[in-house]
């Protein structure tokens, strides 16, 4: 008989947001004369169309496919080489980062798991507590816990507990930690870190030799001049950390698919021998292997967004989205629930119901 991978059976549950579909569907069918009224805040799904000029891009790319001389098949891995450029020239411009650091694939949930792949057994790893269950689930699965406690949490993780009290943004650890997971603006509790803040964590991160996976899926809904859109507005953090963006925050592209990771060159990491290896030529050789890359259409969909047009539709968008966040807010503060987020992220939380809840229905990873 096959073996199995024992450390799925750490996984007493199922993924939260799955779960949390069966248990409106459960009520629904309990509830028949309230279904109608529900609300659905806990999936993070879009409501609004995908942007019109991403539109007219995909359309023209399937176009190409349908002519011989325009016709592609396989393309690159790691990306095309017009978005790659696309998103450093608009996202990172002035930064120092490379178009060939970006890597171009169909979900930053899909690349915020996957990026474990690269990293060997024996790493301590830091979490913040709440946290985007991605981050837990595939360490579970990888082999990098052990088994969870009557509270949920799993040994062999360091959780660093978000409060009011530190505006959910956590302490250094006292410890040292090789892998640390940082989410800004932070899903589910909407806040978001300051440049002090996130200065703290890169030098702790350079002096304890760790890597930063700094989940940025939310940067383009900041709106306060002051907040870090990228770790690698702090000096150093190309050092000692990987961005994870995704085009579904941008422009709602839940059904459509595109994401990108950032990988200095520079970054490196330490082999059995003691040897230092660059992370970017691992997640390279990894992504080689076991993707086949993003469709051309909906590259080309991405590489709309960054048009003059693009750029209109999607700050409509996010409007549209944070207007939401912001109604939940007031409706919230109104009732008497000391509430944060909504602010920087579609996201607002309830501290005296420790739940998330989102500003409408919005966006999955």
């Amino acid at each position: 008989m096959a073996r199995i991978n024992d450390n799925f059976l750490k996984l007493k549950a199922g993924y939260l947001f799955p779960e949390i579909a069966r248990r409106v569907n459960a009520y629904s069918e309990a509830n028949p004369d309230k279904a109608g009224d529900l609300i659905r805040c806990g999936i993070g799904d879009v409501t609004e169309p995908v942007p019109e000029a991403t539109r007219k891009a995909m359309h023209e790319a399937v176009d190409e496919l349908g002519n011989r001389k325009t016709f592609r098949g396989y393309g690159p891995e790691q990306g095309y080489e017009f978005l790659r450029t696309a998103v450093v020239e608009n996202q990172f411009a002035g930064l120092g980062i490379d178009a060939d650091e970006v890597f171009i694939s169909d979900g930053s949930k899909c690349d915020s798991g996957n990026i474990l792949d690269i990293f060997g057994p024996g790493n301590k790893i830091a979490i913040t507590d709440p946290v985007y269950p991605v981050y837990v689930d595939t360490n579970v699965m990888i082999g990098n816990t052990g088994e969870a406690g009557e509270n949920g949490a799993f040994e062999g993780l360091v959780y660093l507990p978000c409060t009011a009290e530190n505006n959910f943004v956590p302490a250094i650890p006292e410890e040292k930690v090789d892998l640390i997971y940082l989410c800004y603006p932070n899903n589910p509790t909407g806040t978001a870190a300051t440049r002090e803040q996130l200065s703290a964590w890169v030098d702790y991160a350079k002096a304890n030799d760790a890597i930063i996976l700094y989940d940025a899926a939310y940067e383009s809904f900041i709106q306060e001049d002051d907040v870090p859109r990228s770790i690698f507005e702090i000096d150093g953090a190309k050092d000692c950390a990987i961005e994870f963006r995704s085009f579904s925050k941008i422009a709602g592209f839940t059904g459509v698919r595109c994401a990108f990771t950032v990988i200095p060159k520079q970054l490196t990491g330490k082999a059995a021998d003691g040897s230092e290896q660059p992370i970017h030529a691992l997640w390279s050789r990894r992504h080689s292997t076991k993707f086949n890359g993003a469709s051309y259409p909906v590259q080309r969909g991405a590489e709309a967004i960054f048009t003059d047009e693009g750029k209109a539709e999607v700050a409509e968008l996010i409007e549209h989205y944070m207007g939401n966040a912001k109604l939940l807010r007031e409706a919230c503060t109104e009732i008497g629930l000391p509430v944060f987020g909504g602010v920087n992220a579609p996201y607002v939380w309830s501290v005296a119901r420790r739940e998330s809840i989102r500003g409408a229905c919005l966006i999955k990873c």
